[in-house]
């Protein structure tokens, strides 16, 4: 059984930093050979597409909100990627959640075969 747990999250004030980890684990689960993507919602809102990087991190890819701000990485001998956002703003406010995918699909939210539950980030103005 495949696992993704994140981390991380928090209150933090515009302007301030947070950095989120998510931590895959599973028996037989080969990490080194899936994408991960970093997705967020928010109340009312539907779930947004933030970061993403490759089995082996050569190729990453980001939404627009959140070019130059947040930048996605990955450890694969430790199964972890990290999202390390900066200058975050009241709209970043949502639970974020980490997913992995056999396939470089970035974007796609259905694309995606597992998640994790989610972390909570509030960014206060």
């Amino acid at each position: 059984q495949v696992q993704l747990v994140e981390s991380g999250g928090g209150l933090v004030q515009a302007g301030g930093s947070l950095r989120l980890s998510c931590a895959a684990s599973g028996r037989t689960f080969t990490f080194s050979s899936y994408a991960v993507g970093w997705f967020r919602q928010a109340p009312g809102n539907e779930r947004e597409f933030v970061a993403a990087i490759s089995w082996n991190g050569g190729s990453t890819s980001a939404a627009d909100s959140v070019k130059g701000r947040f930048t996605i990485s990955r450890d694969n001998a430790k199964n972890t990627v990290s999202l390390q956002m900066n200058t975050l703003k009241p709209e970043d406010t949502a639970v974020y959640y980490c997913a992995a995918s056999r396939s470089w699909t970035a974007v796609t939210a259905g694309r995606y075969d597992y998640w994790g539950q989610g972390t909570q980030v509030t960014v206060s103005s």
